[in-house]
């Protein structure tokens, strides 16, 4: 009987969240180990189910890369990176938006639909979702100087039509989202999915942003997670060199995304299961929320 009423009271807890995010949409970055682990995947699909069901509007952008390198790898064709970013040509290009919209997009949509959910593939292209030009990306050199690297068909998101998404909404289906945006000549670009997920967010005026990463969330000098940061405090922490290496540009996409128009930013650890639920309707939560 213990049992059944700890059940109980952990729905209770759940009671207030769920009336609070009612009607509310939540844009979760989907990527990383939470994409490869067999349970990890069916555990996803039934949070972002149930997150439907009770009224709240997930909208899914995932990720692919390790696909991505696979891919390239069998076909022969080897990258080049500068600072963890892909140099994508033409070719490369067009293997990225092989595998992220026919590949990648098609296993999360099939895999939410397999559980119950009713989901449906996007890529930036469709109905105009995501509008890019190329990013030149800027590299100090040692003599202190900024020179501009032309990465390719590689884009930055210049604007966010969500139509599509809450059209889609309205209709009861959870959009998933591959990060493939489209130039103003039709041209298709490679998208930080993080980025991508973070402009989506802020467009939609989304009650929150989530990332899922293989990290617990951003960690203080001494290795202890930080439950809450201020979007005040986000730029001191970089600085300070408390937020470091491949945190800085998630952490920076959840400013962004704070600063265009987002409720509240979320990195917590996809590697744990119903990461999502745990840290929207649990008082304590589970990774580090930035709030504004």
């Amino acid at each position: 009987m213990q049992k059944l009423i700890e059940k109980a009271n952990t729905l209770m807890e759940a009671l207030p969240y769920i009336r609070r995010f009612s009607g509310k949409t939540i844009v979760i970055k989907y990527g990383g180990h939470a994409m490869a682990d067999e349970e990890l995947k069916k555990s996803f699909a039934l949070d972002v189910i149930l997150l439907k069901y009770i009224g709240i509007n997930p909208v899914i952008v995932h990720g692919g890369g390790p696909q991505i390198n696979d891919t390239l790898k069998r076909y022969g064709i080897v990258s080049e990176f500068v600072q963890g970013m892909r140099v994508t040509d033409a070719t490369t290009m067009s293997v990225v938006e092989m595998v992220l919209t026919g590949q990648v997009n098609k296993e999360v949509v099939g895999n939410i639909n397999l559980h119950g959910g009713m989901a449906v593939g996007l890529s930036g292209k469709d109905g105009g979702l995501l509008l890019c030009t190329k990013l030149l990306k800027e590299i100090k050199g040692e003599d202190g100087k900024i020179s501009r690297v032309d990465m390719g068909f590689v884009g930055q998101v210049t604007r966010v039509d969500p139509t599509i998404i809450k059209t889609l909404e309205k209709g009861r289906f959870i959009p998933v989202i591959a990060p493939v945006g489209v130039g103003v000549d039709g041209e298709s670009y490679n998208v930080n999915a993080d980025l991508v997920a973070g402009k989506v967010a802020a467009a939609l005026g989304a009650e929150k942003l989530i990332l899922l990463t293989d990290v617990p969330g951003v960690k203080d000098r001494e290795g202890n997670l930080l439950s809450s940061i201020e979007l005040s405090e986000v730029e001191g922490l970089i600085e300070s060199g408390v937020i470091t290496g491949g945190m800085i540009p998630k952490v920076t996409c959840c400013q962004e995304a704070l600063q265009e128009g987002a409720g509240k930013a979320h990195i917590i650890d996809g590697r744990i299961e119903h990461a999502i639920l745990l840290e929207i309707f649990t008082d304590v939560g589970i990774g580090t929320e930035i709030r504004s």
